[in-house]
């Protein structure tokens, strides 16, 4: 349950227009709710500003569906990542306007009130050094629209072949917040920060052959940049500055 929703239901009951057992009906699950194998944080979204997410990895297709089921009712709206195939086919079945991107691995069901982000708000960009490096940087991406955020992606521009990202360098120091997504030695990173006014937060992925370790080349490249202000997230973690950067809008905007 969101602000509004609980401020509707609270006037509703003051008017007379909502019966104090109806209420106490809706409330009945706030702020947590016990599914035997879940614990729904239905307070999340009046403490944060958003309603819990659903990280699929490791759950059942049938626990995915069931927490979806629940957080709708509640009156959330609804992202689970790294979903497999199987749950977002049980996801679409289940709620047939839901929003699929496999190559992001993610499932969103906006909440009714849902709107697009005007031309006028402020963008957040993410940039992915490779091709290599899209499935993070979809995460990102569809995080920020399940959450209204504007946003827009650069993709393959890469140290590798500095002129691509030089030459949108305009649409860089536009953005009000940067992700940087890049595996390798993850050096678009600092090029990034050395171009931008904006925060910057860089995710290193696992890509690149064996030195890369997996991610932690990356991070240590990213965590070691000579550009400053740049903030790190975990390895292949795209929510998480998807995540970061609407907490930074919310923060200029003066909300939760």
């Amino acid at each position: 349950m969101n602000r509004a929703a609980l401020a509707a239901l609270l006037d509703g009951v003051r008017d007379g227009a909502i019966p104090t057992d109806e209420a106490l009906r809706r409330l009945a699950a706030f702020p947590a709710e016990d599914l035997g194998f879940a614990r729904l944080d239905h307070h999340r979204d009046l403490r944060q500003g958003r309603p819990e997410v659903i990280y699929a990895e490791g759950k059942t297709v049938e626990q995915v569906v069931r927490i979806a089921e629940r957080l709708q009712a509640a009156g959330a709206g609804v992202l689970a990542t790294r979903t497999s195939d199987a749950q977002r086919h049980a996801l679409v079945e289940a709620h047939p306007d839901v929003r699929v991107n496999a190559l992001a691995r993610t499932a969103w069901l906006p909440v009714a009130a849902h709107a697009a982000p005007t031309d006028e708000a402020p963008l957040v960009l993410v940039v992915a050094a490779g091709t290599s490096d899209l499935p993070v940087a979809e995460e990102a991406v569809e995080t920020l629209r399940a959450f209204g955020r504007r946003v827009d992606r650069l993709a393959d521009v890469g140290v590798a072949g500095l002129h691509r990202i030089l030459a949108e360098e305009s649409r860089v120091r536009s953005a009000a917040v940067v992700i940087v997504v890049a595996g390798m030695e993850g050096a678009l990173a600092s090029v990034v920060g050395g171009l931008a006014a904006a925060p910057v937060i860089a995710v290193p992925t696992s890509v690149g052959y064996g030195a890369a370790f997996g991610g932690l080349a990356a991070l240590l490249g990213m965590l070691n940049a000579c550009a400053s202000g740049i903030v790190v997230t975990n390895i292949d973690n795209g929510f998480g500055a998807a995540t970061a950067a609407d907490r930074i809008l919310a923060g200029m905007e003066g909300g939760s």
